[in-house]
């Protein structure tokens, strides 16, 4: 195969790389997942089949939940491109479940996989920073031994691409791009937690954890371990996409399915729930667009697999070292544009700002979080309904814990080899799978964001808007007279205080002056004796 391409080449090479490749997903029905399975259908159609590993869920089989994926938005226009019925056949639905022993496959699957994949895409884990260790440790750890094994019998397979996270080493303040030894040996965590009950398991959890402050971060260290061990037993890269946002521009401008990062702050202080934040707001984040992160997981592949170039196999998929956008540029932005796209049923103006102290900003999480949802709270049961501030408040405050530690540190990291998988596509490569944000408008950006979070996770399609425009008009409103008749009340009561409160002020102001009056009559030997 030509290696080599002129700058003004036309042909995708990145497609005759995939042309007649079996590919297996897990995580498939995860936000990643999923816009990596629309890509490969609508970019790359001369793929030969995709097997995706799917555990029933919620009463829905997996057949069903294949159903659901394709029901999305996000699929439209390769619906519209190939046809449902197309899409259909082009995937298979492996029953499993990544905490299963042997992933829940059957003997029958099992082999189909071993004698047809080529290449596999291990993105499966549970994203929840606060999940119990154990559960942690099943999913993503000993899951990813586990798909490790299986790869090992599989007889065509040319790469294993494992998904990790930029933000699983957490010591290393500039993440490398290498691989970097576990915090502790993940064979016996996994023994570990396989004979002991969960309570015990969550008794021991800070001791296992050591520095790291949740078990998101700690079993994905883990698992690049197993990852980094299995090599070159099997051929594999490890990709780590920083935060996961909404998609930029294909297939659905602004399309998530979940309210992670910045677009969950967002909500938060547009709704006006979220009135303060303990952040040091000169920090920022590393943020990826979910479209770009699927670009460069698949230049990746095309990098190994074409080029042969075995020497890069770990990615930071990140964009700090080009992009930076601070705390305070989110919520200042988010602000302009949640005035512009305000959200249905603001339950109050939005507004609040971040705390450089703690102190502080525990006194406005009682004073603008706590005690106005215990009164809402007290209202609507009154009303005879259910309360629900209260419980959504807590939820704000369990997002604080996992929050607060990212905001508060600042990591860096490097992701030269991405730049320079920019330089080996030609032009039409260069658009199709688009790595660089340099056409991005930051504002239009987070503007469709909030847009697209209306109508696909809110449930408020573009005509509520302008019933939401006066509402929140209304709430500016109140909140102006609530702030005026709140500092008219502080001065009445300083201008009306007790009697006995102007007597002792009174009083020890006579006393301060009468001791100062003592001193200045003083000779300064005496004055020095006298203090």
């Amino acid at each position: 195969m030509e290696q080599t391409s002129k700058p003004d080449e036309i042909t995708d090479r990145i497609v005759e790389t995939f042309v007649g490749r079996k590919i297996m997903i897990t995580g498939g029905t995860g936000f990643l997942g999923k816009v990596l399975i629309e890509k490969l259908l609508r970019s790359l159609p001369d793929i030969a089949h995709i097997y995706l590993l799917v555990r029933p869920k919620k009463g829905k089989n997996a057949k069903q939940r294949l159903e659901e994926i394709f029901n999305s938005p996000l699929f439209e226009k390769v619906k519209a491109q190939r046809g449902l019925a197309a899409l259909k056949e082009a995937v298979t639905v492996v029953n499993g479940d990544m905490m299963l022993p042997e992933l829940g496959i059957s003997p029958e699957d099992r082999m189909m996989l071993c004698e047809n994949v080529n290449i596999v895409y291990h993105a499966a884990a549970t994203v929840r920073f606060d999940e119990m260790l154990k559960k942690a440790v099943l999913m993503n750890t000993r899951g990813t031994k586990l798909m490790v094994e299986l790869a090992k019998e599989m007889k065509h397979l040319v790469l294993f691409a494992y998904i990790s996270t930029a933000y699983c080493h957490l010591d290393e303040k500039i993440l490398g791009q290498r691989t970097y030894p576990p915090p502790t040996d993940p064979h016996n965590v996994i023994k570990c937690v396989e004979w002991m009950d969960d309570d015990l398991v969550e008794a021991m959890t800070d001791k296992i954890l050591g520095s790291y402050p949740n078990t998101y971060a700690f079993t994905k260290a883990l698992a690049e371990g197993l990852i980094e061990e299995s090599f070159p037993h099997i051929p594999s890269i490890i990709l780590r996409p920083s935060i996961i946002i909404p998609v930029w521009k294909e297939p659905v401008p602004g399309w998530t399915d979940n309210i992670n990062g910045p677009t969950g702050l967002l909500i938060g202080a547009g709704k006006g729930v979220i009135r303060t934040m303990y952040c040091d707001q000169n920090t920022y984040a590393d943020y990826l667009p979910v479209d770009i992160a699927i670009n460069a997981i698949l230049v990746a592949t095309w990098n190994y697999l074409y080029f042969k170039d075995h020497e890069k196999r770990v990615y930071n998929l990140t964009s700090s070292s080009e992009f930076q956008i601070s705390w305070a540029e989110i919520i200042e932005r988010g602000r302009k544009i949640t005035q512009r796209v305000p959200l249905n049923g603001v339950v109050w103006y939005p507004g609040g700002s971040m705390k450089k102290s703690r102190l502080l900003h525990n006194i406005c999480i009682l004073l603008f979080h706590l005690i106005p949802a215990y009164f809402i709270d007290t209202i609507i049961f009154l009303a005879g309904y259910k309360p629900i501030m209260c419980r959504v408040h807590r939820r704000i405050l369990k997002g604080f814990e996992v929050f607060e530690y990212y905001a508060n540190n600042q990591w860096d990291f490097d992701n030269s080899y991405v730049i320079d998988l920019r330089q080996k596509l030609n032009s039409l490569e260069f658009e199709k799978y688009q790595l660089h944000g340099d056409d991005m408008d930051i504002d239009a950006y987070f503007e469709t964001c909030i847009r697209s979070a209306r109508i696909f996770i809110l449930n408020e399609p573009p005509e509520t808007l302008p019933a939401a425009r006066r509402h929140l008009r209304i709430m500016y409103w109140v909140d102006v007279i609530v702030k005026t008749l709140f500092f008219l009340f502080l001065f009445y009561m300083l201008a009306n205080c007790s009697d006995f409160t102007r007597t002792i002020v009174a009083d020890s102001a006579t006393y301060v002056v009468k001791k100062f009056q003592q001193f200045l009559s003083l000779e300064s030997s005496a004055a020095v004796q006298f203090l």
